[in-house]
């Protein structure tokens, strides 16, 4: 089923295509140098991910009247001139308009926002949002169950959503799953707003009405599913679609005082699509009026959810920057005032220097695919990099580390989330006192290792007298030893370190121009430092069953219940382990022996 839109031609203008990924200098306070990263050899989408990654890399720079002035390329992007709907999409819709013929309905049905700007774009989408022009999504559910009850079909789901006007949630949202689809369907609104209030009195409203109180002009329009056809209410939402400009139908600061959260959803549609943010909506999302609400009226799950988006997407790094560059990082992942160290003046930039140094190398050729959790949580991982020595004191006083709060309090995120970040960044320390000697396969740096102690002293119990362990035994060791804690995240926490280790530490907090990852270089010691730990057998050695059981250590060792020497004993095994990849338990049981023995004489 093919559907005609009401647009007389479709514009193509190519886009600019880099044949490097370069990443911008001038979003900083100061300029950051970092390598440059070729792409040759890269396929034209990964190109295209790259260059929406940042959204100052489709910039061109033009002579104009010979003086050198810069221009920014304008934008612009082909849409489809038609709507082709999948399978699933045409039983859907044909159960909507069968509802309104079976009830003898005059209703008047109408996808709006995300899914009919994404079929223009021509992309696939399962965000279908029904707007109904003469009653409450509830009342239409009513009416929707009945039908299919008619037809003994069942409803795999159906729920209702109260509207919250504290947290800017204004509208009640009825959601109903069919075809193991979920269905939002909502009435067209309007809102009006009293002289002392900024909660509005909702009441049924026009399809203009409700495109004008769209978020942005992009997400205002409407497929109409009685007619057929895609409608345009606010007579810019196809003109800037087809231009990449993200802009409020409404003023921009009337908007976001309306709802807030609306700022986060334009700048991560923006970064999405490699759009650009309308003046008028930058300087109200800068403003105090607007940052101040952003803070106050909505929760911090909703303001979470929307980073989580940014930084999954294709455009984190360009998401970042907005939030910068528009003054509300410090209000998205606001930190604790008793936080010490106290954060630098220019802690915001280094968070984005970190995080974009880590989005390039995740573009480069040969690094190896990461899984979608890992990717996120390694960009999380950067970007609060420069957070992971800071700590604040919680309501009991213990010190709790700050990258804690901004998952748990600032975004309200999964504990697991700030867990894992927080091991990442632990990892990333010991990690750097491995990086040369894993490189050249040689342990003569690794002697005084803080966090290594106990499995050094080990050891040398376990190599003493041993001319035949492999000299690559020490480093086996205390990487396994470290991959053991971190798990499936090492090549994340690899990475991070390896982020570090071009840094200088004592000059991380002064001046970001003296930043300098060496991209480059910083691959191919990844590449040369995880085919060292493949050869060594590590990259699943957190999955290696112990030789010996605690059982079995009580009884060798002679131990009581409950005996702090169990602990030691099982790392002492884990090092022996370690050190002969290919003991059996028996060997490993006399080793027990010999050492209890040993033990026994000396006392």
């Amino acid at each position: 089923m093919r559907l005609s839109l009401p647009i007389n031609t479709t514009t193509i203008i190519n886009l600019p295509r880099p044949p490097l990924l370069l990443i911008p200098l001038s979003r900083y306070r100061k300029p950051i140098r970092f390598s440059t990263v070729a792409l040759r050899g890269v396929s034209p989408p990964s190109l295209c991910r790259c260059w929406f990654s940042t959204l100052k890399a489709a910039m061109t720079t033009t002579t104009v009247g010979g003086k050198g002035e810069e221009k920014q390329s304008k934008l612009s992007v082909e849409l489809k001139e038609k709507i082709d709907l999948n399978e699933k999409e045409r039983e859907i819709f044909d159960r909507l308009l069968g509802t309104i013929r079976f009830c003898n309905l005059d209703t008047q049905l109408r996808v709006a926002g995300g899914w009919v700007r994404d079929k223009l774009l021509g992309r696939d989408s399962d965000d279908i949002d029904i707007a109904i022009d003469n009653m409450s999504g509830s009342e239409f559910l009513d009416k929707l169950k009945e039908y299919l009850s008619s037809r003994d079909e069942q409803v795999q789901g159906d729920t209702v959503i109260e509207r919250n006007p504290d947290q800017s949630k204004h509208l009640e949202t009825a959601k109903m799953r069919i075809y193991d689809q979920w269905i939002d369907f909502v009435n067209l609104r309007c809102e009006e707003y009293t002289e002392n209030s900024r909660i509005p009195t909702m009441k049924f409203g026009t399809a203009k009405e409700d495109a004008y109180r769209r978020d942005l002009t992009i997400n205002s329009l409407f497929y109409n599913l009685n007619t057929g056809s895609v409608e345009d209410l606010t007579e810019r939402g196809i003109d800037d679609l087809k231009s990449g400009r993200i802009v409020t139908p409404l003023p921009a600061k009337a908007t976001f005082l309306d709802d807030p959260l609306r700022v986060l959803r334009a700048i991560r549609f923006g970064a999405r699509f490699g759009f650009t943010l309308d003046e008028e909506l930058k300087q109200a999302a800068s403003s105090e009026e607007v940052r101040v609400a952003l803070g106050e009226k909505i929760s911090r799950e909703r303001i979470g959810n929307e980073i989580d988006l940014m930084i999954s997407g294709n455009g984190p790094v360009s998401a970042v920057t907005h939030l910068s560059d528009l003054k509300l990082f410090g209000v998205v992942f606001a930190v604790p005032s008793s936080s010490e160290p106290a954060p630098s003046e220019n802690c915001g930039s280094l968070c984005q220097a970190y995080l974009e140094a880590m989005w390039s190398l995740f573009q480069t050729p040969g690094l190896g695919k990461f899984r979608g959790e890992e990717r996120r949580l390694a960009l999380y991982a950067a970007l609060f990099l420069p957070f992971r020595k800071t700590v604040y004191k919680d309501n009991k006083g213990k010190l709790i580390p700050v990258v804690n709060h901004i998952f748990k309090f600032s975004m309200k995120r999964k504990t697991s989330d700030a867990e894992t970040v927080i091991n990442i960044h632990r990892t990333t320390e010991r990690f750097l006192s491995l990086i040369a000697s894993v490189q050249l396969k040689n342990d003569a740096q690794l002697d005084n290792l803080d966090w290594a102690t106990n499995i050094l002293e080990h050891w040398k119990s376990v190599s003493l007298g041993d001319p035949e362990l492999p000299a690559t035994s020490k480093i086996r060791v205390l990487t396994g030893f470290l991959l053991r804690d971190i798990k499936d995240f090492w090549r994340v926490a690899l990475l991070t370190s390896l982020l570090l280790s071009t840094v200088d530490g004592t000059k991380e907090d002064q001046e970001i121009g003296n930043l300098d990852f060496q991209l480059d270089k910083l691959r191919e010691s990844y590449l040369t430092i995880e085919e060292t730990i493949r050869e060594l057998g590590l990259d699943n050695i957190w999955n290696v069953k112990p030789l010996v059981n605690g059982r079995e250590i009580m009884q060798i060792a002679e131990l009581s219940g409950g005996s702090s020497l169990i602990r030691e004993w099982q790392e002492k095994l884990v090092t022996w382990q370690l050190a002969y990849p290919n003991g059996s338990a028996e060997e490993c049981k006399d080793w027990m022996r010999q050492i209890k023995a040993k033990r026994q004489r000396t006392e």
